[in-house]
Formats: structure tokens, sequence, C-alpha cells
């Protein structure tokens, strides 16, 4: 990220916040339809990167069971306590955390799935992070990316202008309005990371959700 202790600070502080959000009910089945589209099986192992709070941890380990396996990857301690934490509740021994750099995750692989959720927008070099993604996963392992971006529709445009304001005001260390706007910025880290699974992957593809203002980018690494 381009400040990694600022990030670290800003999510650290507002992880309890960022919880009850991230696990609302319109943002959860977005979370739920991106773990849809990994299309994993039981006995699965499937590697987070940037898992947050863990509010996609519940969909996961649903859909692996007990006999898979979960990893959580993120680099900030606030927000891994609050992972702990539900891992705890649940009573999964098969979910398990890393602090770690998601762009450069300490997994050696093969893994059957990654998903990452509302975080290449964040890095500094989404497409690289993306393509080291790739190296972790199986032959025919899947990946999900998904983002909140500004909508395509017409009608939306009244909401763009906020989502843009809103991008600004919420990034790490706060932000500025000398083009490219901060939206535009998520945006372009958005294309690349999606640019990049294209290039890696087969069967990929990208839709949007929520009015637009959410895409779902997946794709299958091809067998060797």
């Amino acid at each position: 990220m381009s400040d990694p202790a600022a990030t670290q600070a800003f999510y650290g502080r507002w992880a309890r916040l960022y919880d009850v959000v991230a696990t609302l009910p319109g943002i959860d089945s977005w979370r739920a339809q991106a773990v849809e589209a990994l299309a994993l099986s039981p006995g699965d192992t499937v590697v987070e990167m940037g898992c947050g709070t863990g509010a996609n941890l519940p969909h996961l380990r649903e859909r692996v069971g007990p006999e898979g396996t979960v990893v959580g990857i993120d680099l900030t301690p606030g927000m891994l306590r609050r992972a702990r934490e539900r891992i705890a509740g649940n009573g999964w021994d098969n979910v398990h955390l890393a602090r770690a750099d998601a762009s450069r995750p300490p997994i050696a692989g093969p893994v059957d799935a990654v998903l990452s959720t509302f975080l290449v927008g964040l890095l500094p070099d989404p497409g690289a992070a993306v393509d080291a993604w790739l190296t972790c996963l199986a032959a025919e392992g899947s990946i999900v990316l998904l983002n909140a971006t500004r909508s395509d529709r017409a009608l939306a445009a009244p909401l763009n202008a906020a989502f843009d304001v809103f991008v600004r005001l919420a990034a790490p260390g706060g932000g500025d309005d000398v083009p490219p706007s901060a939206a535009e910025r998520l945006e372009a880290r958005i294309d690349e990371a999606a640019a990049a699974l294209a290039r890696g992957t087969t069967t990929s593809g990208r839709r949007r959700l929520a009015g637009g203002f959410v895409t779902l980018a997946r794709g299958r690494r091809p067998v060797v």
C-alpha cells in the first residue's frame, strides 16, 4: 500500500465500525455472491487476501466445510484481532490467520481458490499483486475480486459524486481534490487488477452488482 503505517493505523482505529458496516445485509449479500463465484467444494483450501475483520470467513468456511481450510491474510493487527474473535466465537479449527502484506503473500500453494474483496484499489501495484496471487493457485483454481466503484448508469450521476467524496474521505491518510479524483485513482487500480486477472486466467469475466456500484471479476487458472 502507498503508506502501510497510515493504512494500519487507519483500519486499526476503525476496525469495530468497519466490521459493523462490512456485515450489513446488503454488503454481506455481495460477499456471498463473491464466494459463490469461487465455486468452492468441501475439502478445498481457500486464501483470502486482505481478510480484514473476517466478514467473509463465515461464507468461506461454510463452502469448504470442516474438512477444508481457510486462510486469511491481513496487515493490520486491529482487523486481525476482530477476525480472531470471530473464529474463536464459532469454534473453527480449520480457519487460520496470518499477518502479512497481501500483495506479497507468504503462501507457497497450490491452493484451490483466492478471494479479495475491496482491497486491490488500495494497492500501489495491483497488477503485480494479482500476478502473485495467481502463482499460488493450483491448475483450475479460481480467483475472485470484489470491489466498489462508480456506477456506469446515467441515473447514478449524483450517487457517483457522493461516492467520490466518500472514497476521498475514507482513504487512509486522507485525500485531496487534485485530478485525477480519488474515485478515478481507485478505479484505475481496480481495472489494472482485472486486466492482470484476465491475462492469467481462462473463463474470466466481470459483472456489476448493486446498481453498478460493485464489480465482481472472476477467473480460473488454466491447466498447464
